[in-house]
């Protein structure tokens, strides 16, 4: 289920227009998970929420490393990538509670799976598809119409 159709990623001010809306969307201790194929935009989309949140970090993927934390004036950014995890659902036996108790945001890139044990968390699927001569069209879609990610047992981001 989506909250709409495909908002379409042109420019980079499109994205920082999704990444503003994605944070309305989420209250402070929110899980946003992010799924899409390589390429598709997914660590530029967590620089632009860093930037959209204050931080004058250079964000980059954690997909060695696993974890970034951005320290933002809200909260800290925590910044996830789940990719080369065999289960995604394992970042639960990784202190991904004790992130969401504290942080502003936690972003999951390649998350998804984690929908099933976080039923609030918001979903952002990145698309890529052909357009035109060897060119390539960006979109993303919301996924699972929850205005706000928590933790279970926090609904809507509430201690």
């Amino acid at each position: 289920m989506s909250d709409g159709p495909p908002v379409l990623l042109a420019t980079l001010e499109e994205s920082a227009a999704l990444a503003r809306d994605a944070l309305r969307r989420a209250p402070p201790g929110s899980l946003l998970l992010l799924s899409g194929p390589l390429g598709a935009g997914k660590t530029t989309f967590t620089s632009l929420l860093a930037a959209a949140l204050g931080s004058a970090a250079d964000v980059s993927s954690p997909t060695y490393t696993l974890v970034h934390e951005y320290p933002t004036p809200e909260g800290p950014l925590v910044h996830i990538d789940a990719y080369r995890l065999p289960d995604p659902t394992a970042l639960t036996g990784l202190g991904l509670d004790d992130y969401l108790a504290r942080a502003r945001l936690v972003v999951v890139e390649w998350g998804a799976p984690l929908a099933a044990l976080y039923p609030d968390a918001l979903v952002l699927e990145f698309a890529l598809e052909p357009h035109g001569e060897q060119g390539v069209r960006r979109s993303a879609r919301w996924r699972r119409g929850a205005p706000g990610a928590s933790r279970p047992g926090r609904p809507g981001g509430a201690p």
